[in-house]
């Protein structure tokens, strides 16, 4: 086999390598772009949510305290505050419980259902 023939071979595999690189690069960017066009799609859709939604548990006057007013209250206010924030967070969840079981047609709990 000739010398030059060898180089020929060099030269060719050279190129099949750098066609190699630039096709893996192009479906890389491809594939990027697709991601990046599906996390706008999906940001688009969720930020007209409202985060303190009907999910929230929180009261309004609870989120209106300011940071580290815990600090300076008394224990028996805040234990106050703990007590009434639970008891209203059962209550929801209650509510919401004895609504999703009525949607079903499912049997209430004895506990669920308010006698007075």
């Amino acid at each position: 086999m000739p010398w030059w023939s060898w180089i020929l071979l060099w030269i060719a595999l050279v190129a099949l390598s750098l066609l190699f690189y630039v096709l893996l690069g192009i479906r890389l960017f491809r594939q990027f772009m697709a991601t990046v066009h599906e996390l706008s799609a999906g940001g688009k859709r969720f930020s007209h949510l409202d985060p303190f939604g009907e999910t929230s548990d929180v009261e309004p006057s609870e989120a209106a305290k300011p940071a580290g007013s815990a600090v300076f209250a008394s224990p028996e206010q805040m234990r106050h505050d703990y007590v009434t924030a639970k008891a209203s967070r059962r209550e929801v969840r209650r509510k919401r419980r004895v609504l999703r079981k009525a949607e079903r047609g499912q049997p209430q709990s004895l506990h669920d259902i308010e006698f007075s």
